[in-house]
């Protein structure tokens, strides 16, 4: 969610500002916005509702001279995406500019202070209402404007991504976070600052990470300063991206989505490397096993994660409990804190977010520490906020994901939780050779299988045709196969706007079988596993009041072919990752419905990449 952007050093600031912003695209937003200081001193606010494009036709014709400057998408909290609330704020005098990414709790307190005090406000944002705070200390106390952000910061109750710029200032940038993501890039003379590593890798592999409750001082003619809100100072700590510009492309593919979705067979053999032996006879997981005490001897595991990623822990939980035999439980960050959860500090959390940023998912981790829980993180995006804030943890090592809807990501987190388990059971004792063996040959096997599912992308775009006006769809799935089956409706959902729902198939007949219906698209997994029969009984329900059967069935099927309206075909693997490869063509047929509609698949309406806001 919103995409901040900074940079000062030598070069022309505003092509580098819209560059980085066009790299944040991908993060959801609804309007954007730059503020550049001019080598007369000036600072300039440009802003508008709508696209990096539209910003772009707007300041055709205006001053956007100068060296220092910072740029903004917004994803609407508070007050409507329109110019007027797109970022950057002004404050009361127009001599400091600010842009924000999160939620000010405590704004209408601070808002009513400042009112008193005879300020007053253009937008109905919390953001506008920081600015004005920053100003107001700073005329009132006469302080620096670094010092007048340091106190301000200290009266807010919330999250917060900040970068300030002051007028008559081209040298300097001053940044903050809580609760959300700041990356500082280290150049020759010039600094470049971004929501995450997206905008830099251009222009530097060298990053500091900003921590929570720091400030950043960015100055191109001195060295960097991070200190905390106390002015203490913090040691810096330089870090090398593992990022290409090859990885931010399209490569050719019409959207980002389809390309991820495409990329699949590499990224599970990058997710895999040096971690399963090449005769599938072991399994290294760095993590785990250098804690595996924690794991062995758990009360329980409690996976805390939010949508494709919740769907993800719970294949992860069948998987676990069935191979391990340890208690697991999946929770919805978002809910986990808010119920006084019961936590032992003999429990493992395992968080999981693809961007490592997600709020509730970071709140969810701070809560357990509080209980003392062992906290393991998996996630995709190298020293990102949950990474650097649990006590271990696996990379599922996917490269970049830029399109909203989670694709790579997700097969990634499955195939690390497989590999998770497989760790687990072995030092446990709880598996036999040969049932390791057949899984670790079987993820081995996992990119030609993806591959060969990828051949069926001709066959679903021409049956993507038949549904795309569809205005329900119902999907279903059994054991391993129920999550995939949520997933698939969460992804035709988010793309193509056609309301959809995941059940478990044996769940159609306690309620939504009363939907069923000729106008009732169902997508039924229907792959072979030791309840197959059970599923072939759900799909004769569904025939039996009429309903139009997509069935995803193994090779070599023989009894859903005969009864379903259409068949997709997908290889044969190991039960427990059958989701993996069944997710893939459903991840297909909700982009070509979702094409099909003319909708933006690699920024869905509404949607943000990464959930920085509760």
């Amino acid at each position: 969610m919103c995409g901040i952007v900074g940079y000062v050093g030598k070069r022309d600031a505003y092509p580098i500002l819209i560059k980085g912003l066009h790299r944040l695209e991908y993060r959801g937003y609804d309007s954007a916005g730059i503020a550049i200081v001019n080598p007369q001193g000036d600072l300039n606010i440009y802003k508008c509702r709508g696209k990096v494009f539209d910003l772009e036709k707007f300041t055709q014709d205006k001053d956007v001279s100068g060296t220092a400057g910072i740029a903004h998408t917004r994803w609407a909290t508070h007050g409507e995406p329109n110019d007027v609330n797109a970022h950057p704020h002004y404050s009361e005098s127009r001599s400091i500019a600010l842009i924000h990414n999160g939620i000010i709790e405590n704004y209408a307190v601070l808002k009513e202070a400042l009112v008193e005090n005879g300020y007053t406000f253009q937008s109905c944002t919390d953001t506008e209402v920081l600015v004005q705070l920053i100003e107001y200390i700073k005329s009132t106390t006469n302080c620096s404007l670094f010092e007048a952000v340091q106190s301000a910061l200290k009266r807010v109750v919330g999250a917060y991504a900040i970068a300030v710029v002051e007028k008559g200032n081209y040298d300097e940038i001053i940044a903050a976070r809580k609760s959300s993501p700041l990356v500082v890039g280290m150049g020759d003379g010039e600094f470049f600052l971004a929501s995450d590593a997206t905008p830099i890798i251009e222009y530097t592999d060298q990053v500091v990470y900003i921590n929570d409750g720091e400030m950043a001082l960015i100055n191109r003619s001195k060295p960097l300063k991070v200190v905390n809100l106390d002015n203490v100072e913090t040691r810096i700590g330089i870090e090398k991206l593992e990022m290409s510009i090859s990885q931010l492309e399209k490569g050719g593919y019409p959207h980002f989505m389809l390309k991820e979705i495409h990329e699949q067979p590499k990224t599970i053999v990058d997710c895999i490397r040096g971690r399963v032996a090449a005769d599938g006879s072991n399994v290294v997981l760095s993590g785990v096993l250098a804690n595996k005490d924690k794991f062995l001897n758990a009360r329980r595991i409690i996976f805390v994660a939010c949508g494709t990623s919740w769907h993800a822990a719970l294949i992860g939980e069948h998987i676990i409990e069935d191979m391990c035999r340890i208690p697991v439980e999946v929770e919805y960050a978002s809910e986990f804190r808010y119920r006084n959860p019961i936590i032992y500090p003999d429990d493992v959390v395992i968080a999981v977010s693809q961007s490592g940023e997600t709020a509730d998912t970071l709140a969810a981790v701070e809560v357990a520490k509080q209980h003392g829980a062992f906290i393991f993180g998996i996630c995709n995006v190298v020293g990102s906020s949950i990474a650097r804030a649990t006590d271990s943890g696996a990379y599922i090592h996917v490269g970049p994901e830029i399109g909203v809807a989670s694709t790579k990501a997700f097969t990634g987190q499955v195939t690390v939780m497989t590999m998770i388990a497989l760790t687990l059971a072995k030092e446990k004792g709880c598996i036999s050779q040969p049932e390791f063996t057949e899984v670790a040959q079987g993820l081995l096997a996992l990119p030609r299988l993806v591959a060969s599912a990828l051949e069926l992308d001709k066959q679903i775009k021409d049956l993507s045709k038949i549904f795309t006006y569809a205005h329900n769809f119902i999907y279903l799935g059994r054991g391993y196969n129920y999550p995939a089956a949520m997933e698939g409706a969460l992804k035709l959902k988010e793309i193509s706007y056609i309301h959809a729902e995941g059940y478990p198939a044996a769940e159609m007949k306690h309620g939504p079988i009363a939907l069923i219906d000729s106008e009732m698209p169902v997508v039924v997994i229907a792959t072979a596993n030791n309840i197959y029969d059970k599923t072939v009984s759900n799909i004769q329900e569904i025939k039996a009041r009429n309903g139009r059967v997509i069935a995803v069935v193994s090779e070599n099927d023989t009894q859903v072919k005969d009864i379903a309206d259409y068949c997709i075909t997908v290889p044969e693997a190991p039960e427990c990752l059958m989701p993996i490869v069944v997710s893939v063509p459903l991840q297909l047929f909700a982009y070509y419905i979702a094409v099909n509609k003319g909708r933006d698949v690699d920024q869905p309406r509404n949607l943000a990449k990464s959930v920085t806001v509760e």
